[in-house]
């Protein structure tokens, strides 16, 4: 299919740099691209140097990295614990997040081997939430599955992620979401939606065969591709995300 349209790498530049943009709402993105993702010290660094007032206050800050951090390793009943000291609403208002986190928590038995403990946290707390919730039963089959394997190797792919850590760091990430929106500060850094937005723009000239320069996101240079190109780059450039 012919190109449609062609934009230089020049022109490209050229309406970027008609977009006004002050150097203040730029710092307020970092700062609360920094707040977001946790980053207490530099958040705390840049708010003194750029003169930007952080959103929430930076102990918040931490407290909320400890939480997350302790899904991550593992101890989710810490986890859990810190949250309700933080804001029990936010367990309480969320029944989706909740399993998500018991549902971790028997993970963490079968990890260990703790197979009885499994079984009776299973029965105890998770069997109830699907009887009240049909939709996490698919969920809780899926990891009472892994029950079933007596090696990992030996399991299907979408029963042994969920004792890899990525699985780990979705349960966290979950969490992190809802303590963010639970502060009015919304689930993710306001720059990652940014991004997306972007690839999504890009996208849409890609359908139109437009060819223009993009943004490479693992390098950050200004790339000229083809719009047939373009449309593989934009779906990759999504999955980074």
């Amino acid at each position: 299919m012919p190109v449609k349209q062609e934009v230089s790498k020049g022109e490209w530049e050229r309406r970027l740099n008609e977009v006004p943009v002050s150097k203040h709402v730029l710092n307020q993105l970092i700062m609360d691209y920094l707040v977001s993702e946790g980053y207490k010290t530099a958040a705390e660094e840049f708010s003194k140097e750029a003169g930007v007032t952080s959103p929430i206050d930076f102990e918040s800050i931490e407290r909320r990295m400890n939480i997350r951090e302790a899904v991550q390793r593992g101890n989710v009943e810490e986890a859990i614990e810190r949250t309700n000291e933080l804001d029990p609403d936010i367990l309480d208002t969320n029944p989706s997040l909740y399993f998500h986190l018991q549902q971790q928590r028997l993970i963490e038995y079968i990890r260990r081997g703790e197979i009885v403990e499994a079984l009776t946290f299973a029965q105890s707390e998770l069997a109830p939430r699907g009887q009240e919730h049909p939709e996490f039963l698919t969920e809780l089959e899926r990891t009472m599955a892994l029950l079933a394997f007596d090696s990992l190797p030996n399991a299907p792919p979408n029963i042994a992620e969920l004792l890899s850590q990525a699985q780990r760091l979705r349960t966290a990430g979950e969490l992190n979401a809802a303590i963010l929106e639970s502060l009015s500060q919304g689930k993710e850094a306001k720059l990652l939606a940014l991004i997306r937005l972007m690839v999504w723009g890009e996208s849409l000239l890609a359908r139109e065969n437009v060819a223009f320069p993009r943004v490479d996101l693992k390098s950050g240079l200004t790339i000229a591709r083809s719009g047939e190109a373009e449309a593989v780059d934009g779906s990759q450039s999504m999955d980074i995300l």
